[in-house]
């Protein structure tokens, strides 16, 4: 079901190619992320081959990274997303989140969810809403798991 996706605007390229991806890159932004600090370089790997990995590239080099987990029929959550420093405010992660809903193998779920501690009004722009009910959701969490040795 993992059929490759691509689409440009201009120099910009959002591809779940995974040959294009640099590992070191992403793991170097995760890490030092507020959702997964001091992430474990193998368990980067392990993410990326077991969801649907987007990398978003600037003039051929990697800028900005997603994941989609996902069974590919009813669900999926965005997870991970991240643009450099140096290129946010350009518009691209808005761009990107428009983007990745369209992917012909995602269409027809029946709910998309993300969690973000404060790009709220990043995501509204590309259509995400807070939950309904968010009474019906339940979590089990471990903040400290990659401190464990």
């Amino acid at each position: 079901m993992k059929n490759t996706f691509a689409v440009r605007r201009q120099d910009l390229l959002l591809s779940s190619d995974q040959s294009l991806l640099d590992l070191d890159f992403v793991h170097k932004n995760l890490t030092t992320s507020y959702w997964s600090p001091g992430i474990p370089k193998e368990t980067v790997e392990k993410a990326i081959a077991n969801s649907l990995a987007l990398g978003l590239y600037l003039h051929d080099k990697q800028i900005g990274f997603c994941r989609i987990i996902t069974d590919y029929s009813t669900f999926a959550y965005l997870a991970d997303v991240f643009i450099v420093e140096k290129h946010r405010g350009n518009g691209f992660a808005v761009w990107m989140t428009e983007e990745l809903v369209k992917i012909p193998a995602l269409q027809g779920l029946r709910r998309w969810v993300l969690a973000t501690r404060d790009a709220h009004s990043l995501y509204e722009k590309s259509g995400w809403k807070p939950l309904q009910n968010p009474e019906f959701f339940m979590e089990i969490i471990d903040r400290d798991v990659y401190k464990k040795g």
